[in-house]
């Protein structure tokens, strides 16, 4: 793969063997940031699973405590007082069966869909559209629940979800370039300690086996996970 001659620089200013801090790795990433728009940062973690056994799937969600810098649309699927909660709580879109209807006909204009227990047999047709995009409601990310406004605004305000790769990588962004160098480390952290707590029962061995930070125009670079993990436990 060709790279541009300010990637090629960017690459030759970072040692490619080193693991560095997360403290320091954000420096180098926030100081030499060249480009016109603003850079997600993100965060790869690589796992001592093997996802193809279902008992070693890693997921889960984390609120960011300093949020991700997107704008987040959220689209609720409810009814009655809950939608009318849901647009109080001040989410995108709101809607029962004709939202559902929009969604079959391949509409998914919004980041989550978040939905309530009685509204599954209502989505559960929608598998097919929702699911390829990663964007079916699930109880175990928190998206099928009747707290629709504290869900809402903690998905408005920074709340992720992660999920395991084939490779067994898990990767988010964790916010933006312009982002304040600690406001990134905290967010680095909280998505650490979220990953490490949701460690399957049946993994053997080591767990975090590496992790990478980049900005979306930049070389990934190496971060010292041991130091990560050592930090957690402090």
């Amino acid at each position: 793969m060709k790279h541009s001659k300010r990637y090629q620089e960017y690459r030759n200013k970072i040692d490619r063997r080193k693991r560095y801090s997360l403290e320091e790795a954000v420096g180098i990433l926030t100081e030499n940031r060249n480009v016109k728009f603003d850079e997600s940062v993100e965060v790869a973690v690589r796992l001592g699973v093997n996802p193809k056994h279902a008992d070693q799937m890693v997921r889960g969600t984390v609120a960011l405590p300093n949020g991700t810098g997107k704008s987040v649309k959220v689209a609720v699927f409810a009814q009655g007082e809950k939608a009318k909660e849901a647009e109080e709580a001040g989410a995108d879109f709101v809607g029962a069966e004709e939202l559902a209807e929009k969604v079959q006909e391949g509409w998914t204009d919004f980041d989550v869909a978040v939905a309530t227990p009685d509204m599954m047999r209502v989505i559960g047709k929608l598998g097919k559209v929702l699911g390829p995009r990663g964007l079916m409601p699930n109880p175990k990310t928190g998206t099928v629940t009747m707290d629709l406004t504290r869900t809402i605004k903690e998905l408005k305000g920074g709340r992720i979800e992660f999920r395991v790769d084939k490779q067994a990588n898990v990767a988010v962004a964790v916010g933006k370039i312009s982002f304040d160098g600690e406001k990134i480390c905290e967010n680095v952290m909280a998505f650490i300690d979220a990953v490490n707590k949701a460690k399957p029962a049946s993994a053997k061995g080591a767990y975090m086996l590496g992790a990478t930070i980049c900005s979306s125009m930049s070389p990934g670079l190496k971060l010292d996970h041991q130091e990560l993990l050592a930090t957690l436990k402090k």
